[in-house]
């Protein structure tokens, strides 16, 4: 599996805030497909005496086409999150972007409709800083 240029930085970003890293990558199979999302991590919640579990897929969008990199984010979400409902159904899935992307790209009203309309949960990190600056949760 290619790893995404900026994933260490997301790794290290997440474990800042407190995440271990569990699976890296996250494999999960339903019926015939095997997927690896780039990340798996779990944190303890005190207040709640549970854990808290995610799954994160790192996205750079620095590629030609910005839309077509979007489409692909958006359809490899919308699958994962399918085979986490069925394997997994307490870990939530964020799309990982850098903060160039989301202040730029993911400021199109055609791109926030989009979040809104199929609930992308988003984490925004900064690839020099190597820190999260935003947890979006369409939901």
């Amino acid at each position: 599996m290619a790893r995404d240029k900026y994933h260490q930085v997301v790794k290290i970003a997440l474990e800042k805030e407190g995440w271990t890293i569990t699976d890296d990558p996250l494999k999960l199979e339903l019926e015939e497909v095997r997927i690896q999302m780039d990340l798996g991590a779990e944190r303890f919640i005190a207040a709640e005496r549970e854990n808290e579990k995610i799954a994160v897929e790192i996205k750079t969008f620095t590629g030609y086409s910005g839309i077509s990199s979007f489409h692909t984010a958006l359809g490899q979400y919308l699958n994962y999150e399918d085979i986490l409902a069925h394997n997994e159904p307490k870990r939530i899935l964020y799309l990982a972007i850098p903060e160039d992307s989301y202040l730029d790209f993911f400021q199109y009203r055609f791109v926030q409709r989009t979040i809104t309309r199929f609930k992308l949960r988003i984490i925004v990190y900064n690839p020099i800083t190597e820190v999260i600056v935003l947890w979006n949760s369409s939901n």
